[in-house]
């Protein structure tokens, strides 16, 4: 006798409703929420140039997301995100006093980013030592070596060309640092999930000894992930000092709790092997509306840093007491 099988529906199957089911669908309806509620609760959101201004509140943190994602998809970690932004503007910053024009500015600091993510990725894919306790480690470092050159002093010489990283528009009110966004928001997607190195990535994060025996240089993508990271820290470095126009040992203090945040938010999964890049685009617009809306109220910075202390850990528990609960009820 042929045992019967039991067949999901197709309507259940759909592309269209495995779309709506999905993590990034609820995230997109919980950034709606919150942009109706932001607009009820400050006339002054829905400002045009408010909104553009809004953007800096997750543009430069998210450029680091999307290289965070395809490493911590990979099953590694970088801390020291915030701390290759402080060395990468220190060197900037001396750049521009030993009298470089912006060109040679953005190349010293794109190439200190660079180095950065070879150190940990050398240690981490050459030696294969812990991704956590090295970028840990790396953190401290790199920002002392900022604090060392710097001290309590700042560089402030920068050339007025400079500004149009941080401080420049394309058109009307849109931003140069939100075009960055869109641009390797859609370099990031299509390297993840349109190319084989992309699979590569999600067959490590799943099992990299599985993908070692299978012919995946496995030290060697990470390598390459860990410079990416690098550089993508010395790009929001770039926009972040442009913007401000200057630069001191404890710029971005505390940025990586946000980066790691945004990543986990957008549904990658903490310990590899799963996640999407349209995730971390939504998930960056949700911390920056959240961010603007608490700042329009006058909200102080410390409790938007308890939220966004909450809020990584609520994204990384829910999944696991939802799993629970759902054992539970299958007893």
């Amino acid at each position: 006798m042929t045992p019967r099988t039991h067949h999901v529906p197709d309507r259940l199957t759909t592309p269209l409703t495995r779309t709506l089911h999905s993590w990034e669908a609820l995230l997109l309806a919980v950034a709606v929420a919150i942009f109706v509620l932001n607009s009820l609760a400050s006339p002054y959101f829905l400002d045009a140039w408010n909104l553009s201004d809004a953007t800096f509140n997750f543009t430069e943190k998210a450029m680091i997301a999307f290289a965070m994602a395809l490493l911590i998809i990979a099953g590694e970690i970088d801390l020291s995100v915030a701390s290759i932004i402080a060395l990468s503007s220190t060197a900037m910053g001396a750049a521009a006093e030993a009298g470089l024009g912006m060109p040679g500015i953005v190349a010293v600091g794109l190439a200190t980013g660079l180095l950065c993510g070879a150190f940990n990725g050398a240690l981490v894919a050459g030696l294969g030592l812990p991704s956590i306790v090295v970028t840990i480690g790396t953190m401290s470092l790199f920002r002392g070596i900022s604090y060392i050159v710097l001290g309590d002093k700042a560089y402030t010489g920068y050339p007025a060309d400079f500004a149009v990283f941080g401080q420049g528009y394309v058109g009307w009110v849109v931003t140069v640092e939100m075009v960055l966004f869109v641009l390797f928001a859609a370099i990031y997607g299509a390297l993840l999930h349109g190319t084989n190195f992309g699979r590569r990535i999600f067959a490590i994060g799943n099992n990299d000894i599985g993908a070692m025996f299978s012919g995946i240089r496995v030290a060697r993508v990470k390598f390459i992930l860990f410079l990416l990271t690098g550089v993508m820290a010395a790009v929001a470095s770039v926009c972040l000092t442009s913007r401000l126009g200057s630069t001191r040992p404890s710029i971005a203090l505390g940025w990586e709790l946000e980066v790691v945040t945004m990543v986990v938010l957008g549904g990658v999964n903490i310990l590899g092997g799963s996640g999407s890049i349209p995730g971390v685009v939504i998930a960056a617009f949700v911390m920056g509306l959240v961010t603007f809306g608490l700042g329009l109220l006058n909200v102080p910075g410390i409790v938007m840093s308890i939220f966004i202390g909450l809020l990584l850990i609520g994204v990384i528990a829910l999944p696991r007491i939802w799993h629970n609960i759902r054992v539970m009820r299958g007893k």
